[in-house]
């Protein structure tokens, strides 16, 4: 069933309440303690909705870092219509909420003692546990690549400074340079993400290094948006054409590139084709966090295995898995999905702290894809649990018309900007 854009708005504002309406404030006396482990989209939001839901429950979210840098919206860095600032967020917000905020780093989940351990010395109780650790970068996949090369090849596939430092190289390339976008395989963090960084690196260099070119690397034969993609990098950047500012090199299941030589800043694929760059932007593959793989939350695949209805684990009970970590069969790894898991997960907890049944969840994603200047398009849709719990359904869903007019594709890049204002507040206000 297609749907329009208010009628999306109108059924994701019902989505989203079903995550917290089944779960009136039943204060059944005290020592209702959750630990949150992670502070970005999803455990920021778990942790928020935690405390609507249920004020007398006790949170606590560990998170390493002082501030937050959305992945999403972080391209706009890239082609300088978006300054870093503009993407970082503290956790003030949630302290207003009565969530306790620790800057420590985890180093051990104790499934059987419900104890949570940081690299502070810190030890910390739970009842429930929500695990929220995003991504990590599987370096070694790439012969030559590290977590110290990325330190001059970024992947900048966590926001902040990968960010800044991609930008910075950008702004050094000569014109006439050549940047090189390695996709990662399926499945990973923002599906549509290095098509619209290739889209917002070739808007800078169309507005500032004119006679350079941005060459993606893909080791999928398709990608997501593909469609609206290729439409706009042909109205925008001359896609197919010997004047192209994007090239897309699509390639069989893993056959992207699996060498890197830093020295030379020259990439190798899995066919032998060697490709030098001026800016090289390696994205590796991808498995849960490091904090799920050591809790051994992560199946043989990498990712956490979870019941689809209250994301707990399906390896370890009274652990939930939220967000890219987890295998939300169904949901793409997005910001909004994150978001939206939360708080069916922080739903279903509160219940269950309440001697309740958790309901049957409803929740949402969209994700916005600003191609250039004015020019931006969107996928959305709201979904439901199966009736055998085995995946998430959509059971509507809207797309931006390939055939939109110019002031339709100038909406979207409105409407992506109002969305992250509208969900970072969500998140950290």
């Amino acid at each position: 069933m297609k749907i329009t854009r208010r009628g999306f708005i109108q059924t994701a504002g019902v989505a989203t309440a079903v995550g917290i309406a089944g779960v009136p404030y039943i204060a059944l006396g005290a020592g209702k303690k959750v630990v949150v482990v992670g502070g970005g989209t999803g455990g920021a939001t778990a942790a928020k909705y935690l405390r609507i839901a249920d004020p007398s429950i006790e949170v606590t979210v560990i998170e390493p870092n002082k501030d937050y840098y959305t992945c999403y919206l972080s391209n706009e860095v890239l082609s300088g219509d978006r300054s870093l600032d503009s993407i970082k967020f503290g956790y003030e917000g949630l302290k207003k909420h009565g969530v306790n905020v620790v800057h420590d780093m985890v180093t051990g989940i104790d499934a059987a003692a419900k104890v949570v351990k940081t690299a502070g010395g810190q030890s910390f109780s739970y009842d429930r546990c929500v695990v929220a650790p995003g991504v990590d970068l599987s370096y070694g996949k790439i012969e030559g690549y590290s977590a110290e090369v990325a330190e001059k090849i970024p992947h900048a596939w966590k926001a902040g400074p990968q960010t800044a430092l991609l930008r910075s190289q950008l702004e050094a390339m000569k014109d006439g340079g050549t940047v090189v976008i390695a996709a990662p395989p399926n499945p990973f963090r923002c599906p549509p993400g290095p098509y619209e960084r290739a889209s917002q690196i070739a808007m800078y260099l169309q507005n500032n290094k004119p006679k350079s070119k941005v060459i993606i690397l893909d080791p999928k034969a398709k990608f997501s948006k593909q469609g609206l993609f290729v439409g706009a990098w042909k109205k925008l950047y001359s896609f197919g054409t010997e004047n192209a500012l994007i090239e897309w090199h699509g390639q069989q299941e893993e056959a992207g590139v699996v060498k890197v030589d830093p020295g030379s800043m020259t990439v190798t694929t899995a066919f032998g084709d060697e490709i030098k760059a001026d800016v090289l932007n390696l994205i590796p593959p991808q498995t849960a966090g490091s904090v799920a793989i050591g809790a051994g939350l992560t199946d043989e695949k990498g990712w956490c295995p979870i019941n689809l209805g209250t994301f707990e684990s399906k390896i370890h009970a009274g652990i939930h898995v939220l967000g890219d970590a987890s295998d939300a069969i169904g949901m793409p790894k997005s910001g909004y999905s994150a978001n939206s898991q939360a708080k069916v997960c922080a739903a279903a907890i509160a219940a269950m702290l309440n001697g309740q049944e958790p309901g049957t969840p409803s929740y949402v994603n969209t994700c916005y894809s600003i191609a250039g200047k004015d020019y931006a398009f969107s996928v959305a849709a709201v979904y439901r649990l199966a009736e055998d719990g085995s995946k998430i359904e959509a059971v509507s869903s809207g797309v931006t018309p390939a055939d939109a007019t110019a002031e339709q594709f100038r909406r979207d890049v409105a409407y992506a900007h109002s969305w992250f204002r509208n969900i970072t507040h969500d998140i950290f206000g």
